[in-house]
C-alpha cells in the first residue's frame, strides 16, 4: 500500500484533517479527521510503500502494545485509508 501523494494533513481548528493539495471548493462531508497515532502513522508511512506488517510493527514499537492488539489497529487504520481513497494498494 502507498499513500497518495496528493494528499496531506492540515491542522484546522486544532485538528489534522486530510485535504486534497490544490483542491478548490472541497466538499465538507468528506473531510476526513485524523487522530495523533493516524497522523503519526501517516508521518512514518508517507513516501513509502508498506505492508500491514510494517505498521503493525510501528504501532508496536512506537506503544508498546501486542501484535495482535497492533495489526487490528493498522488494519483499521489502513481499511479506513482505502474507504476514502487516500491509498493505493
Amino acid at each position: 500500500m502507498r499513500i497518495k501523494e496528493e494528499f496531506e494533513i492540515r491542522n484546522i481548528a486544532g485538528k489534522s484533517v486530510l485535504f486534497l493539495q490544490g483542491s478548490y471548493g472541497v466538499d465538507i462531508n468528506k473531510i476526513v479527521s485524523l487522530n495523533g497515532t493516524a497522523v503519526w502513522l501517516w508521518n512514518e508511512l508517507k513516501g513509502k510503500t508498506f505492508s500491514l506488517e510494517d505498521a503493525a510493527r510501528l504501532l508496536a514499537e512506537r506503544f508498546l502494545v501486542d501484535c495482535e492488539t497492533a495489526e487490528a489497529d493498522a488494519k483499521k487504520w489502513m481499511d479506513e485509508l482505502v474507504k476514502y481513497n487516500v491509498a493505493e494498494i
